[in-house]
């Protein structure tokens, strides 16, 4: 009898331990349900905290806005842990719609502070712009921080003013494919053979691993030029000068606010506030607000994670040549001023 008396005690006591993980497993378990339910409950603001949300425009009667182009004229510009950095083109492109259909606004002025950037986002930039214009009937004006080159003073043709900063630099008329390399000698002295598998001549042309043939120089450079004709036509058509003048200004070259001045590219010579004082004057526009309409990262991972770097653990000259051409090699055409980005 002692030794089933016994035995029972030890099943009884592993009944009780396996009835306390159950019991624990379950409350483990409700816990999960009920952080689930909470999360479905307060879904919208966890969104919202983590994701931000366009608040839209605040204003409490007509007004003049404010838009922001500073950096570099690309879409999908992030930094290393997908938070959105620099020029946002898609959200400006958004908010030029919204005023366009907003009553109240009643004028837009562009602060344009870019060394310029890609052919595509230049000219849906400056499309969207005259669009506003041609819409609307409501004046546009560019001012130009201390840089407006290239793509950046592309998109301030579109402007009826431009107004330059006394120490902006702007011009940079032309377009550049950017520097292609051709890094085959060094993968031979490492040893190192590519074999590129194509149905076309020239459908690899551009690669790094091989040097471009005289017919692939020359397909490039038809696309350069036609992307010029077409920049150094906007500029003859919005400034109103002849094709011609255009050209001989438009040699690549970086001008000072007072040369461009000189030469017709820009208005006037001044700042943000007197752009907003002199459309306030010539249409009337006195007893307008004027609202700053600025990108702002208000997630909850931006403001973790802003300024935070992630550091570059690639080392050797190999890596730093190809880190190089990495860099070099972020627009396959564009008006930007290589000097400036």
């Amino acid at each position: 009898m002692a030794e089933i008396r016994e035995y029972n005690m030890e099943e009884l006591g592993g009944q009780k331990k396996k009835s306390s993980r159950l019991k624990k497993s379950l409350i483990v378990f409700g816990c999960i349900i009920a952080v689930i339910i909470v999360l479905a409950v307060i879904g919208n603001s966890i969104k919202s905290a983590l994701w931000g949300e366009d608040q839209g425009i605040s204003a409490s009667g007509p007004y003049i806005a404010k838009i922001y182009v500073e950096g570099t004229i690309m879409s999908g510009q992030a930094d290393s842990f997908g938070i959105p950095a620099g020029y946002q083109h898609n959200w400006t492109l958004g908010k030029i719609d919204e005023l366009m259909s907003d009553s109240d606004n009643r004028g837009l002025i562009v602060f344009v502070d870019s060394p310029g950037g890609g052919v595509y986002e230049s000219d849906e930039l400056y499309l969207k712009l005259k669009e506003y214009k041609e819409t609307t009937h409501r004046p546009v004006y560019a001012v130009m921080g201390s840089m407006a080159a290239s793509g950046g003073y592309y998109i301030s043709a579109a402007a009826d003013k431009i107004i330059a900063n006394r120490n902006t630099w702007t011009g940079s008329i032309g377009v550049t494919i950017g520097t292609l390399y051709d890094i085959s000698e060094l993968l031979e002295k490492y040893g190192v053979r590519t074999v590129t598998i194509t149905a076309g001549s020239n459908k690899a042309m551009g690669s790094i691993v091989e040097p471009l043939t005289t017919e692939q120089k020359a397909i490039f450079q038809s696309l350069v030029d036609d992307a010029y004709e077409q920049f150094t036509g906007i500029v003859s058509e919005e400034r109103g000068m002849d094709i011609n003048e255009v050209k001989k200004l438009a040699d690549g070259r970086i001008y000072s606010a007072r040369q461009a001045y000189e030469n017709g590219l820009v208005d006037s010579i001044g700042t943000l506030d007197d752009a907003v004082s002199d459309m306030s004057t010539e249409y009337g526009l006195q007893d307008c607000e004027v609202v700053d309409v600025v990108f702002r990262d208000n997630t909850l991972w931006g403001s973790l994670l802003r300024g935070v770097k992630v550091p570059d653990l690639r080392g050797g000259d190999v890596s730093a040549i190809l880190n190089q051409i990495d860099n070099g090699s972020k627009f396959p055409i564009s008006y930007e001023c290589e000097l400036l980005k």
